[in-house]
């Protein structure tokens, strides 16, 4: 039924009519720069669906969900930040609608304008809690409206299931449970067949970062290097050990995944959703595992912003009002494999791929011990650099073999040095204390 979504590079993530590619090329001085568009057009800047094919579904998607005219245009996360900062502070802003993950977000929260109004009148849409505390980018008012958001899940080509621990729900696992299926399959197949995206572009950093350490630590930054991570990275090593080594050349699980390489891998939504394309009824999509201080999972949510002094405002507010209904929200989802935000009933006759995501999505969410954790916030050019420690620690104790407590020493003052010239406030599941430098303990 729906074009298959191409791998993203990055994390997507991912959370009125819009023109068609003829008509935004009519759209005078709407180019890569963020300038405006035509008079009584919504020039929409983003960080959002940058590659081709993903921009003119989306377009579709706004042409048909929205009745005002919008000029999408996506661009590169530094070129957004510099474009809203270069415009806010020359006093010319030419962008009517920001949109972009949290993290593109909050660092520009000066340039934004408040959108508690806005918010207070789509308060029967049914954002989650957590997010709507997230628009408010540590302060009192909230700087952007939730537009759609991704996670990570865990794929199951049903043939692993017979090596599945007696008793345990596959869709309530423990880390524990999940090293002794892992280990279980190895036996039983003769070989490893769970895996990670650990290739030169996979997205492991983030297993880290958002759910094993936050699911054994409580946290991500600060309690990086305690008895707590020393564990967590004990039982990664475990892990390994029962886990494909061709994991090291995987940079979206889906392709080892349909090819029956592995049968079991976690990944981003939008680079597991080829691997059941086929044969849907083969496979399950399942949250993450569970650890001692919850269930740690990564949230990757997008908003829309205004512009302070920006173009447009009533259409844009409109246009924002339109990204907020169901039958936008769900089309995004058919089109590009980002979650509605809103409360939604979703319907029958999804993708069966997107269909076992969504599900798993829910559970994942909704879990009672669920415990919140994003992608780095206000790091800016430094993120790759900040990224590149957890995929250092895994590198070293995972493939070298060296000793856990003094890898994380060693990488923790290379951490801190980073996070020292950035003067950042820690993310969430660490404490969020604007003013208060994020730092390892």
């Amino acid at each position: 039924m729906q074009r298959s979504v191409s791998r993203r590079s990055a994390l997507l993530g991912g959370l009125g009519a819009a023109l068609s590619v003829p008509f935004l090329a009519s759209c005078a001085g709407f180019d890569t720069s963020g300038a405006s568009a035509a008079k009584g057009t919504v020039g929409f800047l983003s960080t959002q669906f940058t590659p081709v094919e993903e921009k003119q579904r989306y377009e579709d998607v706004l042409k048909k969900t929205l009745n005002v005219p919008v000029a999408y245009n996506s661009v590169d996360p530094g070129v957004f930040t510099s474009t809203v900062q270069t415009q806010s502070q020359a006093g010319s802003v030419r962008t009517a609608l920001l949109g972009g993950l949290h993290g593109d977000l909050a660092p520009l929260a000066d340039s934004l304008e408040d959108v508690d109004q806005l918010l207070n009148d789509l308060s029967g849409s049914g954002y989650n809690r957590e997010i709507l505390e997230l628009t408010k980018i540590g302060g009192s008012t909230s700087k952007y409206v939730p537009w759609m958001q991704a996670t990570y899940v865990v794929a199951v080509n049903k043939k692993a299931l017979k090596w599945l621990p007696k008793g345990v729900d596959v869709n309530d696992l423990t880390y524990e449970d999940f090293l002794k299926w892992a280990q279980a399959a190895k036996k039983g197949e003769g070989r490893p067949v769970f895996g990670l995206p650990a290739g030169p572009k996979g997205l492991h950093h983030r297993f880290y970062q958002g759910f094993l350490l936050p699911s054994f630590t409580g946290g991500q930054i600060t309690t990086f290097r305690n008895e707590d991570a020393v564990t967590a990275w004990e039982y990664m090593r475990d892990l390994w050990d029962a886990s494909a080594p061709a994991s090291t050349n995987f940079d979206a699980m889906q392709e080892p995944l349909a090819r029956g390489e592995v049968l079991v891998a976690w990944d981003h939504v939008a680079r597991l959703i080829d691997a059941p394309a086929d044969n849907p009824d083969e496979w399950l999509m399942v949250p993450s595992p569970k650890g001692p201080k919850g269930r740690g999972y990564m949230l990757i949510v997008a908003g829309v912003a205004l512009p302070k002094n920006g173009l447009e405002r009533d259409r844009a507010e409109q246009a924002i009002r339109g990204l907020a209904k169901p039958k936008t929200q769900i089309e995004t989802l058919r089109s590009n494999a980002f979650f509605p935000v809103v409360q939604t009933e979703l319907p029958t006759d999804l993708a069966g791929a997107i269909a076992l995501e969504a599900a798993a999505v829910k559970l994942q969410q909704e879990s009672a011990d669920a415990r919140l954790a994003l992608p780095p916030v206000g790091l800016g050019a430094k993120e790759g650099e900040v990224s590149q420690i957890f995929k250092n620690c895994f590198q070293e104790i995972c493939l070298n073999g060296s000793a856990v407590q003094s890898t994380l020493d060693d990488q923790a003052k290379q951490l801190n040095t980073i996070l020292k010239d950035l003067d950042v406030s820690c993310w969430a599941p660490d404490p969020v204390s604007p003013g208060q430098k994020c730092e390892v303990a």
